[in-house]
């Protein structure tokens, strides 16, 4: 069983991480969402504290330190810290629910059978984040949801075989209100 990260540990991982989110954020709303959050969380770490924690990251390779050419150090994640960052977001993942813009989210995939450990996870992922499955590889959900699909995607390494979209009109409208009990 992997060893557990400090909380200190874990949000200088995100912080990192978030990085990753403002470059695959278009929106001037989700990535002023997404500063917002790191400065609070940012101002709650007791920064020797952080120190100690950001050597033991190095120590453990979860990071590595890059000099600049004006002589000042960059932190960076190795693969092994975004993997152990990611598998921390995934469990703590949740898809706000804000007031319903009328638009709906679409999750449409095709992953072949050699995948098929990767599609589960996507499919119980999904489900657990709210979605509700039209038919077998259909999800909808009627939350802004990209940040968190995207990251999904990646997670699992299944970007080719899946598409999203955004709805304004379907069929059964009146039966999605009804389930996700929107007005």
């Amino acid at each position: 069983m992997p060893k557990k990260l400090s909380p200190i540990k874990q949000k200088v991982l995100l912080v990192l991480l978030s990085g990753v989110a403002l470059g695959l954020s278009y929106s001037p709303h989700r990535q002023f969402k997404i500063i917002k959050g790191l400065t609070k969380e940012w101002k709650r770490i007791d920064q020797q504290k952080i120190r100690n924690e950001i050597m033991a990251l190095y120590r453990s390779k979860l990071v590595d330190l890059k000099q600049n050419a004006d002589k000042s150090f960059t932190m960076v994640l190795t693969d092994k810290g975004r993997m152990k960052t990611m598998n921390y977001h995934f469990e703590k993942m949740k898809i706000e629910r804000a007031p319903w813009d009328g638009k709906w989210r679409v999750v449409i995939f095709d992953i072949p059978e050699n995948l098929r450990k990767g599609r589960d996870g996507l499919r119980e992922k999904l489900k657990s984040c709210g979605f509700r499955e039209l038919q077998k590889s259909v999800f909808v959900l009627p939350y802004p949801c990209d940040n968190e699909v995207d990251f999904l995607i990646e997670f699992f390494g299944l970007r080719e075989f899946v598409r999203t979209g955004i709805l304004e009109k379907i069929d059964n409208d009146l039966h999605l209100r009804k389930i996700f009990a929107l007005t």
